[in-house]
């Protein structure tokens, strides 16, 4: 994103909850919104103006009347500014337990980690800054021996953080799958900048696109009721002994993500939390 024009256009969700947040992400996701923020009571979603119609957007909120909230929105004309320049100010470089560091392009002179990872950050897709990417990443590092040589899946792959680090860390092939078309294309272009693209590779679809083969290992750092929904699936994709690890809920959600990976034969093994958020590590049995 450069110098163009783009809507705000802002959410009233009422009642407000972050998991009603993200349902109504979910809904408006075959709109072209480039990034949501949240800002209590409000979803905040950022369009090209060229992108927008208001029409249809009334036509997408009129298919919410069976959820259990409302919603009302406005929308603002946001001037041209340099995205770029903003994301310099805003991104700082992470470094997870010492030994994975995730930094953008412009970042120079930085002390190495074992595994260096560079994106092109771009307004729609994370960054590693979020808690539960945090985290998926600490588990993928704790789990060395799991994903060398093996083939790995990373489910809504967004950037491709993930699955750019199971490559560093010597996996024989990952697959990173995201829903947006343009992410899909980000998450290739991070992996030819972080020279793996020869060991990964990125398709648009859902879960859906996961009959094409068997994994060792799964990744999914998705919301909680996309996780419900294809947990099943991530589990007959699985091989037995696989790893399966989820992020993306909060901590009183585990108990209903561990009964759908318990039907579904996963059994979990370790968890982790920060500021509520929780990940969590299962084994097909």
């Amino acid at each position: 994103m450069n110098s163009q024009e783009y809507i705000e256009v802002s959410f009233r969700i009422d009642p407000f909850s972050e998991d009603n947040a993200e349902i109504l992400m979910a809904e408006l996701d075959e709109m072209p919104f480039e990034s949501f923020t949240v800002e209590e009571p409000c979803l905040k979603g950022y369009i090209p103006k060229d992108s927008y119609s208001a029409q249809m957007l009334k036509l997408v909120l009129s298919g919410l009347d069976s959820l259990d909230f409302r919603v009302e929105f406005s929308a603002t004309l946001i001037p041209p500014c340099n995205w770029n320049a903003v994301w310099e100010e805003q991104f700082t470089p992470i470094v997870v337990d010492g030994k994975c560091t995730v930094k953008a392009t412009f970042h120079k002179g930085l002390k190495r980690t074992r595994f260096n990872i560079t994106i092109d950050p771009k307004m729609a897709f994370g960054t590693g800054h979020h808690q539960t990417t945090y985290m998926m990443c600490r588990a993928l590092l704790e789990n060395e021996s799991a994903i060398k040589g093996k083939v790995v899946m990373d489910m809504g792959c967004g950037t491709a953080i993930l699955a750019i680090l199971a490559a560093k860390m010597g996996a024989a092939h990952t697959y990173g799958i995201d829903i947006d078309a343009v992410a899909a294309v980000s998450a290739f272009d991070n992996a030819r900048l972080n020279r793996v693209s020869r060991h990964v590779e990125t398709y648009c679809g859902d879960a859906s696109l996961l009959q094409m083969g068997k994994y060792d290992v799964l990744l999914a750092n998705i919301n909680r009721n996309i996780l419900i929904e294809d947990i099943p699936t991530y589990a007959r994709s699985l091989k037995k002994g696989g790893l399966l690890v989820v992020s993306g809920f909060y901590v009183e959600d585990m108990p209903m993500i561990s009964g759908v990976a318990a039907n579904s034969g996963l059994e979990p093994v370790k968890s982790d939390s920060i500021d509520n958020w929780c990940c969590v590590r299962f084994v097909k049995r």
